[in-house]
């Protein structure tokens, strides 16, 4: 999907976005990546706040608890409160966990076929009702997960780090802003949104080896 020649032509009508994908080279973007919206709820709620390794090693006690895969809601209900909150968990994301896993067996978390149908605002107005996810999280679902096109997470401030440098602006652009500028870029702004992530790495471990 992302090596589709349609792609550069739309982000390249313009020239700052142009130059920025000559330097940096093509998408990697690589569309869905597997999970099911539940999985990936799971890993977004014990990841909030935490460093990579951190959120990563209690999603592995997690895991383990259901002999190394992600635990289904029933099994993720039935755990006591006690063994979840032993793997590093907080109450606040504990309470999560069991709301999603309620809301998985009621249907409100779809599976992926279920997703499929569903459009972009239809699943962010649906998960965002679950206790901590928010759009952000959702936006993350639909363009890892789900491998939608045309997502461009404004509240992001990464993106619109990534814009402000992209246009040279003295401050970044609101989210509001952001997303009307944006949609020149349809169906592709879920490849904008990774140059515009690119943009704001640049130069950041050359800045970090100088500082120390």
């Amino acid at each position: 999907m992302y090596d589709d020649p349609v792609l550069y032509a739309c982000l390249g009508q313009d020239p700052a976005l142009r130059s920025a994908i000559e330097r940096i080279g093509p998408c990697r973007l690589r569309g869905a990546d597997g999970k099911t919206p539940y999985q990936a709820l799971i890993r977004a709620i014990i990841g909030q706040q935490l460093h990579g390794r951190a959120a990563e090693a209690i999603l592995g006690r997690v895991c383990a608890l259901s002999g190394g895969d992600m635990p289904e809601p029933e099994a993720l209900l039935a755990l006591p409160e006690e063994t979840l909150r032993g793997c590093g968990l907080s109450a606040a994301k504990f309470v999560a966990l069991r709301g999603l896993a309620q809301a998985r067996l009621e249907g409100i978390v779809p599976g992926v076929d279920e997703a499929r149908l569903l459009d972009d605002e239809a699943l962010i107005a649906r998960l965002t009702s679950l206790r901590g996810v928010g759009r952000w999280t959702v936006e993350m679902l639909l363009i890892f997960t789900l491998g939608r096109s045309d997502v461009l997470p404004v509240d992001d401030f990464a993106i619109r780090a990534g814009w402000q440098k992209l246009y040279g602006l003295d401050t970044p652009p609101r989210p509001t802003a952001l997303r009307t500028a944006g949609e020149k870029f349809s169906p592709w702004r879920s490849a904008l949104a990774w140059y515009l992530w690119r943009l704001s790495e640049e130069g950041k471990s050359v800045r970090n080896a100088l500082t120390g």
